[in-house]
């Protein structure tokens, strides 16, 4: 994985300037701290960008031999659209299928919802991401991944249309190829 290097002393500087451009008062009482409180910001919403996959996810060897849908559904997410620098948010939903007696801990799918968030992200890739990466840590029958967001640059400019959520879907392997498991799949989701 390439290091990813946040240089606070460019950042701070970058903040500086944006804030004269737009012609206010580096020393008025309200924003003198302004860049510092910025730059803390970006260093923990972008934090997943360090994060080895690897390291956080282990495939625990049971005795259970589950074969059958897991599902994890609405978890809250936070992320930083690349375009626009503005947050979108919304809920995540992840199901798999274990092989016999692969199964992970659940929470450490959210752990990596949490990774992937936490980077400069487009929504299509966010959810691509996750799905490829429970294929490749898990190689379990199949994975599907729901990601529902609110975009805040279609919220607070361009349309300005506030609620309009974006829905983009990740399948792989049983979910792609079986219409019954996937129809199954979105009957707990609810949908």
């Amino acid at each position: 994985m390439k290091k990813f290097n946040f240089d606070e002393i460019k950042a701070k500087k970058a903040i500086k300037l944006l804030l004269e451009s737009f012609g206010e008062d580096l020393s008025r009482e309200g924003i003198n701290r302004t860049p510092e409180r910025v730059v803390e910001f970006y260093k923990e919403v972008l934090s997943g960008n360090n994060i080895n996959l690897s390291d956080l996810v282990s495939v625990s060897y049971s005795s259970e031999e589950h074969e059958e849908i897991v599902f994890i559904k609405d978890i809250s997410f936070y992320s930083l659209c690349e375009h626009h620098l503005l947050p979108f948010f919304g809920k995540a939903h992840i199901a798999y299928i274990p092989k016999k007696d692969k199964l992970i801990g659940i929470s450490k799918l959210v752990r990596l919802i949490e990774v992937f968030a936490t980077r400069l992200q487009l929504q299509e890739r966010f959810t691509k991401q996750i799905a490829d990466s429970v294929m490749d840590l898990l190689k379990p029958h199949g994975v599907m991944v729901i990601i529902e967001a609110e975009h805040l640059c279609m919220t607070m400019r361009g349309v300005k249309k506030t609620g309009s959520l974006v829905i983009t879907q990740s399948m792989r392997g049983k979910f792609l190829k079986d219409k019954d498991i996937r129809k199954e799949a979105m009957s707990l989701l609810g949908k």
